[in-house]
């Protein structure tokens, strides 16, 4: 039997509508996920989440964060305080095929290292538009190996050799904000702190740096990279396709669609020529991470142009942005808050800078505890990464409560959340180093707590380059200068949207400031 035009149309209707509504039933019924708690919206489509991260520009954090106040909340004692408090529940589903967890505790079981294995979610890494990065490898294993070929620059030791090359770049950094003081100029700070690390970060990745601290307006091509990936993300999730297409586009194209990212990789291709011309020259070969990316004993697939691209725009990118931006908001709230400024500086004075031109070394400004405090505070309220971030236990059935977690199950948290809980983290909003000196319990008691370098195999591989430009720029400054914001207020420090990275309501947290004092011997 022949069908109608018309009728053929109707027979695909309905067998599509059949289809979904299988599909629904099964998902909501009969699904591994069908007995855990959550919106039974979520639970049948994907479309809930489409709808706030892509449409309503990334709300699905503060969508997740209600389905955890109305689906289970328990009632609990603090470890902390001794009142009782309102748990919010601690175990949604908030996709078809996803968990997600607000229970700090659980935390290193999801995140775990040694020899439990943790794949990342294939359906969630396109968000990082650089599909052939550590960052964006699914399995374990091979993100292992990926890791290794780089790990070594990134050991506390190799960083901390690095420590004069950074200590130049912070004293040049001190001499930008002497001008601003002398001319009673405005200073953008978030745009200086990020010209600091993109300068560091260079220099380690290429043997040079790019002079972002020599421009008046520190230059802006990695910070725009950043943008325009992160604006991208929540698109390039739910259509990966896009990826391939922006990497197909010819570079004339790109530049009008990701000029920041189009000038990285085009720069990076010129560094790789240069690198394989100078294999044959032992001489004029140098020590950095993209020799190390491109030597030829790591197997031809491991360093292809495509590769090593992603890889150094992760690194590119996320040594600069994450970094800088810590910075910032650790000198907007101290320089909002005199108090803490005169503190950390009484503190400094008292040890290790006794005078304006001492000198220190990491080493000795992990030892002073208010320092680390106002640090700690710093990572609490810049987060890291604002979205979660999945892993799948590919052979391991994952116990939370009265749950089983069936293996291959992606299982997320969020480092916003955990920064948040006030059941750990009381008046959470409030900048309050204090938080961290106050208790006699074991001095990890909140430390555990602070994820903003994620946790377990899959730990931030610049950790310890980050802190060490942490501990350097915020003591160099501190004791030199004073500082006070300028049309800038903790509404604008305030997170609106995840965009893998936390925006405010100006976008990127945007702290401009005033030099009000230079300090003399």
């Amino acid at each position: 039997m022949i069908l109608s035009p018309s009728s053929s149309v109707l027979l695909t209707l309905a067998c599509t509508v059949f289809y979904f509504l299988v599909q629904a039933i099964y998902r909501l019924f009969f699904h591994p996920l069908s007995k855990f708690p959550g919106p039974k919206l979520t639970a049948i489509t994907f479309l809930y989440e489409f709808y706030y991260d892509v449409f309503k520009g990334g709300k699905f954090l503060f969508q997740m964060e209600k389905m955890h106040e109305r689906y289970g909340n328990l009632y609990c004692i603090s470890p902390y305080r001794s009142s009782l408090t309102i748990k919010a529940g601690p175990i949604v589903r908030i996709n078809p095929r996803e968990l997600h967890i607000r229970d700090p505790s659980f935390y290193d079981e999801i995140y775990a290292g040694g020899a439990h294995k943790r794949d990342k979610d294939p359906h969630f890494v396109p968000l990082f538009a650089a599909p052939l990065a550590s960052v964006a490898t699914v399995s374990h294993d091979r993100h292992r190996f990926r890791r290794s070929i780089v790990n070594s620059f990134f050991s506390k030791k190799s960083v901390a050799d690095l420590a004069p090359v950074i200590e130049e770049k912070v004293i040049k950094l001190m001499q930008r904000f002497q001008e601003a003081y002398e001319k009673k100029s405005v200073i953008r700070v978030d745009a200086a702190f990020a010209g600091l690390t993109a300068d560091v970060i260079t220099h380690y990745a290429y043997g040079k740096s790019w002079g972002f601290l020599e421009d008046p307006d520190f230059r802006s091509d990695i910070r725009t990279a950043v943008s325009e990936a992160t604006r991208a993300a929540h698109w390039v999730r739910f259509f990966p396709i896009l990826a391939t297409i922006f990497r197909k586009t010819p570079p004339q194209v790109m530049r009008f669609i990701q000029p920041g990212k189009t000038a990285l990789f085009e720069f990076q291709k010129s560094i790789f020529d240069h690198v394989a011309q100078s294999r044959s020259k032992p001489e004029e070969s140098t020590r950095t991470i993209f020799n190390r990316l491109t030597d030829p004993a790591i197997p031809p697939e491991e360093r292809s142009l495509a590769r090593v691209q992603d890889e150094s725009l992760i690194i590119l990118t996320a040594g600069t942005e994450t970094t800088g931006r810590t910075l910032a908001i650790a000198t907007f709230y101290m320089s909002n808050e005199p108090r803490i400024w005169n503190k950390l500086r009484e503190e400094l004075r008292s040890t290790v800078l006794p005078t304006l031109s001492s000198t220190t070394t990491w080493a000795e400004l992990e030892k002073l505890p208010y320092l680390n405090a106002v640090i700690n505070e710093s990572l609490r309220l810049a987060y890291g990464l604002v979205t979660r971030l999945p892993r799948i236990a590919p052979m391991e059935t994952l116990r939370y409560k009265d749950y089983a977690i069936p293996p291959g199950t992606p299982v997320s948290m969020s480092a916003y959340m955990v920064h948040r809980d006030p059941s750990i983290f009381p008046d959470p909003d409030a900048f309050r180093p204090e938080r961290w000196l106050e208790s006699s319990d074991p001095p990890d008691r909140l430390t555990k707590y602070l994820v903003s370098f994620n946790r377990g195999s899959r730990i931030c591989l610049g950790m310890n380059l980050a802190y060490i430009e942490l501990f350097m720029t915020i003591a160099y400054m501190v004791r030199r200068f004073d500082m006070v914001p300028h049309e800038t207020t903790i509404e604008d420090m305030r997170i609106v949207s995840d965009y893998v990275l936390g925006l405010t309501k100006n976008g990127e947290p945007t702290v401009f400031t005033k030099v009000t004092n230079m300090l003399r011997e």
